[in-house]
């Protein structure tokens, strides 16, 4: 099935431009796998940087509304991921205090630097731990993607040119 699905992807006008959207919307990849993966398959970088940037920002708001009343359900509904959930809790929290100390800037800054553990996903879920408005943290968020995508272009950019 995954080989089909691949298969018409690589042959659809837009396909590596949808899988690169997709890649940039898994946690922890992100846009920093989905740019390089998107250059790797042939996209301008211009194009890669798009929809890696639209690609990583399509969950932010669903996970700003939703995650807290997902983890209350969870928490009625599945008690056995009581523990799972905690844990998730347990780290946004500990990388919100920065956050917190900072606001805007350090959620800015904590999304910009493409790290293991940052980025859009952490910082959206950051962002619904410490009650930030939707309208307040998905423009802060979004800058720190543009600011995480030019490093990955540099550093992409960088790794196309020694091979």
């Amino acid at each position: 099935m995954l080989d089909s699905l691949s298969l018409w992807l690589h042959e659809t006008p837009l396909g590596e431009t949808l899988l690169t959207m997709l890649i940039s919307m898994l946690p922890v990849v992100e846009l920093r796998g989905g740019l390089p993966a998107g250059v790797a398959m042939g996209l301008p970088i211009p194009v890669a940087f798009a929809a890696s940037l639209v690609g990583n920002m399509i969950p932010v708001p669903f996970i700003i509304l939703f995650v807290r009343p997902l983890f209350k359900w969870v928490r009625i509904h599945i008690p056995k991921l009581e523990g799972f959930i905690s844990h998730l809790e347990a780290r946004a929290e500990a990388k919100s205090a920065d956050v917190l100390r900072y606001q805007t800037w350090g959620l800015l800054i904590f999304v910009a630097i493409p790290l293991p553990g940052t980025g859009a996903w952490t910082g959206a879920l950051i962002a619904a731990v410490l009650n930030m408005r939707l309208k307040r943290a998905v423009p802060v968020i979004f800058l720190g993607v543009v600011i995480a995508g030019c490093i990955i272009t540099l550093l992409t950019h960088g790794v196309t040119l020694l091979f």
